[in-house]
């Protein structure tokens, strides 16, 4: 055991874990800029760019009918990916991509967005080969702590599971239900690595505190108090709701897109949005409190991690909560939409990791307790 403590591979897999999350983050950023500069469509086509590898910069070096040839491309793929859906059970989700209009529509070309919605590819791949390189590293683990593996191995499948709904949302031209899916399975990922990097961080935390006096009761990460039920319930609503929030923040967002292709003033688009924007801006106060009580809880119990978590936590909320107020109120800046969704994101894996961490503190003082009534017993 003390040989993982020290081994070269365990530091390997915790390094590429961080840098994995941390790309998948830079990703998702890249993602809402993509959509904030309306550059969703910037490429016709994937995995190519307008059937090239390295995309054009000018409308000449394309054929004169490239609308035509991309959009009969793109309605065959829908046309198939339908039928297919439908034959599944999947029929309302079907009629959809048959109804969907934009689905005929082609963009003129434009170089910027085809480069920003190019990087944003390229981003993506790199993050393949993240995902792929954090198996390989914790190949160490199948014997030692096999979940920590299958952890890294389902979030390499859902990744590629994740590059075919992104060429979904390209044929559809950016279908409302391929986003929000494309975006709930984005936290999936998220969420799964996270677990693997902390699992893996808390192995290590268990042989330092196994080593040390009385068992390293008093070393405990999470200190004297003893986290209760209604706080694990309490982080599970708040991530829950956090999850939601998200979902509804892209609805908005494709509420959004579709103003804009009206061409209406931009200082009118927030008028112009429906109920679902109320709910979003309504539940965010919801969130703050929620999130309050529960940082309030974290703090109480005197672990240091858990209030660094609590502290990450608020500040996180402020800052979201913030570029809100800025999105409602003045008019939806381009600059902030990214900010707004890769905030909230974030929000999400520090309330995931304070939940792991709350879960495993009443997990580790179920197991202690017990042993410590059986010890005084033969005493």
């Amino acid at each position: 055991m003390n040989s993982l403590q020290i081994s070269p591979a365990v530091r390997r897999f915790r390094l590429v874990g961080v840098l994995t999350v941390v790309a998948v983050y830079l990703l998702i950023l890249v993602g809402g800029i993509v959509r904030s500069t309306g550059s969703g469509m910037g490429c016709p086509d994937w995995p190519k760019c307008f059937g090239q590898w390295i995309p054009p910069t000018e409308a000449s070096e394309l054929p004169a009918d490239y609308k035509e040839i991309y959009t009969a491309q793109r309605v065959a793929k829908n046309q198939k990916l339908a039928r297919t859906l439908e034959r599944m059970g999947f029929a309302q989700v079907a009629g959809d991509i048959f109804a969907h209009p934009t689905q005929y529509i082609e963009t003129d070309f434009n170089a910027v967005k085809t480069w920003i919605e190019y990087i944003n590819r390229l981003l993506g791949a790199l993050i393949g080969v993240f995902v792929f390189l954090t198996v390989v590293f914790a190949l160490p683990y199948w014997r030692r702590d096999r979940p920590v593996f299958w952890l890294a191995f389902g979030s390499f499948l859902l990744t590629g599971v994740q590059g075919y709904l992104g060429s979904l949302v390209v044929s559809t031209n950016l279908l409302p239900v391929m986003v929000t899916i494309h975006m709930a399975l984005a936290l999936v990922i998220v969420a799964m690595l996270l677990y693997a990097v902390d699992r893996a961080q808390w192995r290590l935390d268990k042989l330092s505190m196994a080593t040390a006096p009385n068992g390293g009761r008093e070393a405990s990460l999470f200190g004297v108090k003893v986290p209760g039920a209604a706080l694990q319930w309490a982080l599970w609503a708040a991530l829950l709701l956090t999850f939601w929030q998200i979902i509804l923040g892209t609805e908005v967002r494709e509420q959004i897109d579709m103003i804009a292709a009206q061409d209406i003033a931009r200082e009118n688009w927030v008028a112009q949005l429906g109920n679902t924007f109320n709910i979003h801006r309504t539940v965010s106060a919801v969130v703050l409190l929620l999130n309050i009580y529960v940082c309030y809880e974290l703090w109480q119990l005197g672990s240091k991690r858990l209030s660094q978590l609590a502290a990450a936590t608020l500040s996180v909320v402020g800052l979201e909560i913030l570029a809100g107020f800025v999105l409602a109120y003045f008019s939806l800046p381009a600059a902030v939409q990214p900010i707004h969704l890769t905030l909230a994101t974030v929000l999400f894996g520090v309330q995931f990791l304070a939940l792991l961490a709350v879960a495993r503190a009443r997990k580790t003082s179920q197991t202690i307790e017990p042993a410590d009534a059986a010890r005084r017993v033969v005493a």
